[in-house]
């Protein structure tokens, strides 16, 4: 009975002391796996506007190392990326759907450089058509011509005339 109890006592010990070595051990996904490549790809829900990569926070960080376990784990990146905008929602996603209301953020931009576009031919235009109005009715008669202001007749009256 005390064999018994001494390796069940000496297996918990190893298996304590393996975990603790897990719990220590800096574990780095491989550079080419998705699991490195995905933190920089979503959005953060815990840091808004900021990757998952980039986020500080202790969530973020036990997140990029859930994603590890699942790759090791043999998931499949779609898997993951489905599970994760289905429990954090859109907020994850890096650009907004191009279908329902989220196509508006893609067609909102192209409207409006449409409409800026016509609304600026549409007043020059109007611009050019006024001032061809307005020269137009100053050169109706190329031979008149406008009357001077008093004070500077006299001026050109004054100066004496070259000859050439």
């Amino acid at each position: 009975m005390k064999t018994r109890v001494l390796s069940k006592a000496l297996m918990f010990g190893a298996l304590l002391s393996m975990l603790a070595g897990l719990a220590v051990a800096d574990v780095k996904p491989a550079p080419d796996g998705w699991a490195y490549q995905l933190p920089h790809y979503l959005m953060s829900p815990f840091c808004p506007g900021r990757t998952i990569a980039d986020c500080s926070s202790p969530q973020a960080e036990s997140l990029r190392l859930w994603m590890i376990v699942q790759e090791a784990g043999g998931r499949t990146r779609a898997d993951v990326e489905e599970e994760l905008i289905a429990k954090y929602g859109d907020v994850m996603r890096p650009a907004p759907r191009s279908d329902g209301f989220g196509a508006v953020a893609y067609l909102f931009p192209v409207v409006a450089f449409l409409a800026g576009g016509v609304f600026i031919a549409f007043y020059l235009q109007r611009q050019t058509q006024a001032r061809r109005a307005e020269v137009g009715s100053t050169h109706a008669a190329p031979t008149a011509q406008l009357p001077l202001e008093p004070e500077l007749e006299r001026i050109i009256d004054e100066e004496p005339v070259e000859e050439r």
